[in-house]
Order: structure tokens, then C-alpha cells, then sequence
């Protein structure tokens, strides 16, 4: 890493494709280490653009998160508890109506909306034809459309109050655009290798290694200091 972190922090937040899995998978070797950190007493917070049936698909490791925000910020899922909490108002019927007729492939959440590359003109066109206050958030390839002003900050910061913690306390992971809004809020904010250029010159520090890799790097480096602090 070409950073030092300072100290004490209490939470991990990170993103999930392109950081914490690879490929949709999330490695062993990754999997033991995030498990090591929550053992050390750290609080896990998945910060992810997915929906929930889709994560699910790919991510069995629910129970090791104390809280998730998925849907880019518009829904809190407790895993202990088995509660999702919807942050946001869900899309206009008609909306998601014009998308289906025009032949996109569309991805349906609580919130979100979802499609992709090179679809985001007529998602335009089609919140302009409607007159709705939506915004569309890029994530390398994804097209994802929300309420305005919410985003993985924002989903971030609800997350934090239920557990009564301070975005200074928190360590942020993520490599995409829609990663930029909860990297920043957080007291120390980390890329993995992998991760956008643009990513990449806003953190704090970036990994020498990538994806889950990457996340195990930062967080052998966490525990290091952890362990070394009186």
C-alpha cells in the first residue's frame, strides 16, 4: 500500500464486484480474511450497486456483514436480523413500462433500475419524456438509474447511525464510479488496484493488489497496525 492509515478506525465499508469479488466470486483466501478482521472486532459493512435476489446468487456470505446497503444506497439490509429496509421510493410503473417496450434489458429492484452500456440515451430520454427527478449513476458497463440524491453515501451514513458510528471511524474500499460518493464520506478511503483511474487519484491510498486480493492486502495492513497499537 503507498499509504499509512491513521488510527484507531472501527469499521470496514467495502463495494463488492470489481473489490471484494472477482468475477461475481468472492475467493477463499478473501473470505478468511475479512473474517480474521471481524474477528479483531471490526465492523463489516457491504456497500454494493446490486439488487438483493442478484447478490444472493453470487454472495452467500451474507451472515458476515453486520449491516449491507445494497441497490446503490436506496435499501439497508440486516442480515442477523433479516430486515430490509427501504431507504427510497421505488421506480414509477410507466417508466420501467417504457423500458421493457423499447427492448432493454432491464434489471428490477426495490429502488433501483438497472441496464446497460450504450442504454443510457434512451433511459434519458425516456426520464425526460416522463418529466421525473431520476438520476443515472455509471459502474463500468452498468447503467443504474435512482431517485435523485441517493447514492452509496447516502446509504452509507444510515447504516452508520443505526450502528452508531462516525464515517471518520470507517476504512472505505471501491475501484468505480458509483464508489466515488461513499469513498468520501469515509475516514480513510482506499483503492484496489484494479480500480478506475479517476478512483484512484481521489483515495487516500491504493492497494498493490487487485480485487479481493487487493482487499486482503488492506486488511492485513489494518490488523498490522491493529495489532502493533498499545
Amino acid at each position: 500500500m503507498n499509504s499509512t492509515s491513521p488510527l484507531p478506525y472501527r469499521a470496514l465499508a467495502t463495494d463488492f464486484d470489481g473489490t471484494l469479488a472477482h468475477d461475481g466470486m468472492v475467493s477463499q483466501s478473501t473470505l478468511d480474511a475479512v473474517t480474521r478482521l471481524k474477528a479483531a472486532g471490526y465492523r463489516l459493512i457491504l456497500v454494493t450497486g446490486r439488487e438483493w435476489n442478484d447478490l444472493l446468487a453470487t454472495c452467500p456470505h451474507t451472515a458476515l456483514f453486520d449491516l449491507m446497503v445494497i441497490e446503490n444506497g436506496a435499501v439497508l439490509v440486516d442480515p442477523a436480523a433479516q430486515t430490509m429496509e427501504t431507504l427510497a421510493e421505488p421506480p414509477p410503473t410507466e417508466f420501467v413500462t417504457r423500458l421493457v417496450a423499447k427492448g432493454l434489458p432491464v434489471q428490477v429492484g426495490k429502488v433501483i433500475v438497472a441496464t446497460w452500456e450504450p442504454h443510457e440515451t434512451e433511459v434519458l430520454q425516456v426520464i425526460k419524456d416522463l418529466g421525473l427527478e431520476l438520476q443515472v449513476i455509471f459502474n463500468k458497463g452498468a447503467v443504474m438509474v435512482l431517485p435523485g440524491g441517493v447514492n452509496k453515501a447516502t446509504g452509507l451514513h444510515v447504516a452508520l447511525s443505526r450502528m452508531g458510528l462516525d464515517p471518520g471511524e470507517v476504512v472505505g474500499v471501491g475501484d468505480a464510479e458509483n464508489d466515488h460518493a461513499f469513498l468520501q464520506i469515509c475516514g480513510w478511503s482506499v483503492a484496489v488496484a484494479n480500480a478506475l483511474p479517476a478512483i484512484r487519484e481521489k483515495v487516500n491510498a491504493v492497494t498493490s493488489r487487485d480485487h479481493g486480493d487487493g482487499v486482503e492486502e488492506l486488511i492485513e495492513h489494518l490488523l498490522a497496525n491493529t495489532q502493533s497499537t498499545p
